[in-house]
């Protein structure tokens, strides 16, 4: 799904003083709850922190890059959007030692002053993040050649691709519904880090399922910050900007007026639990009279009987119906038609945290009922959930009833 890009907005220049001083945070900590319209304003600008911080990205030549791709042949070609193209290559280290590394290699197109911004952008921004569900940038390259300033980004390599082609491409295996959760509270965890872990707040603003790239083990991490904008600083409330994104996904306030606040990525966040839950694309013209996602879904709301009519037919319902409930009232709210009424992203992974838990509780519950049955005619063995179980001593009720 291509990005837009509208020109009819200005935007204007944040203040450079604020009055509150932000707390540095560990993302990896427990956050505290609270909503995502009283997040405190950062004391810094991006550009101010990438001089400031030491960071160890490797320059490279373009003959580097075209060593590393075969001349950026076709065939290694695995990814193309309105920004370039993203190649496949091998890199060797720098020092000459020890055995090549895979990475992903973008390639900007060189259109102008709008290709430099996002490459620039990319490079500060990704030069003083480190947070294991971001993308980790290795490297860039600027340099002239015969189509003018070549600027590339060489990143760590994703080889479970994203989260969208496990979703909507049936040529791959179906990803399970554990497996799902784990990702959202990956990709939770990383907007949660822009959003309230460093001394800048960073809207990302392009938060889709297939900026969601997947790591060996389909560990989520957040990827592709050409369109990544510094937040609010001092008294200010938003960001006026040029409105950018992708359809579907992008917040209506933002679409409406070009302001931004970190309540837009938590309207796009919503929007891919939904996809999660469904296995259906946000925007799909191939469903004459089902191409909005969101105005499906609100017909089998989470806690009406025909809820599990939107359940991704995939998972053949190997999952948890009560869980997926908590999934589900969970993107409503961040689909609040008020931006001050949406959870943080520090909410929303206590949230999926719990949904986690829950769906994680109930296999076990009704693994030990199944095994109920099983062990009238058959002694039960250590394995068999009753043991785990026995000293419970309480009351199982059927999962949908659980709230």
């Amino acid at each position: 799904m291509k990005c837009f890009f509208f020109k009819g907005k200005k935007g204007s220049k944040s203040a450079q003083e604020s009055q509150n001083q932000r707390k540095k945070k560990n993302p990896s900590s427990e956050h505290s709850v609270r909503s995502s319209s009283s997040l405190p304003s950062p004391t810094k600008t991006l550009t101010e922190l990438y001089k400031e911080k030491e960071h160890n990205l490797r320059v490279f030549t373009l003959q580097e890059l075209k060593n590393a791709t075969n001349g950026f042949n076709r065939m290694l070609k695995i990814g193309e959007g309105g920004f370039g193209s993203v190649y496949k290559g091998t890199i060797k280290p720098q020092d000459g030692r020890g055995d090549p590394t895979v990475v992903a290699i973008k390639s900007l197109n060189t259109r102008g002053f709008q290709g430099h911004k996002q490459w620039l952008a990319e490079v500060q921004f990704l030069g003083i993040v480190d947070h294991p569900n971001l993308v980790k940038l290795l490297g860039y390259c600027s340099e002239d050649g015969e189509r003018g300033i070549q600027r590339l980004l060489v990143y760590e390599f994703m080889p479970n691709r994203s989260l969208e082609d496990h979703l909507f491409r049936r040529a791959l295996p179906t990803l399970p519904w554990k497996t799902r959760l784990q990702i959202m509270l990956g990709a939770a965890r990383g907007l949660a880090y822009l959003h309230e872990g460093l001394e800048v707040q960073v809207i990302y603003r392009d938060f889709k399922s297939s900026n969601v790239l997947l790591d060996t083990d389909f560990h989520a991490k957040l990827s592709d910050f050409g369109l990544a904008r510094e937040g609010p600083i001092g008294d200010q409330t938003h960001v006026s900007t040029a409105v950018v994104g992708t359809r579907g996904y992008a917040a209506p306030e933002y679409i409406e007026t070009g302001h931004l606040k970190v309540q837009s990525d938590i309207w796009s966040f919503g929007v891919v639990l939904y996809e999660m839950l469904t296995g259906r694309q946000a925007l799909d013209r191939r469903r004459p009279t089902e191409q909005k996602l969101l105005e499906w879904v609100k017909q089998y709301p989470a806690d009406s009987s025909r809820f599990s009519i939107i359940m991704d037919p995939r998972l053949r319902n190997e999952y948890s119906p009560g869980a997926a409930r908590k999934v589900a009232k969970l993107a409503d709210s961040c689909l609040k038609k008020k931006p001050e009424e949406r959870p943080s992203m520090s909410q929303v992974v206590e949230s999926l945290k719990q949904a986690l838990q829950y769906s994680e509780t109930s296999n076990t519950i009704f693994s030990f009922l199944g095994c109920l049955g099983f062990c009238h005619s058959v002694r039960p063995t250590k394995s068999c959930p009753v043991f785990a179980l026995s000293n419970i001593g309480s009351l199982f009720i059927l999962e949908d009833s659980i709230e």
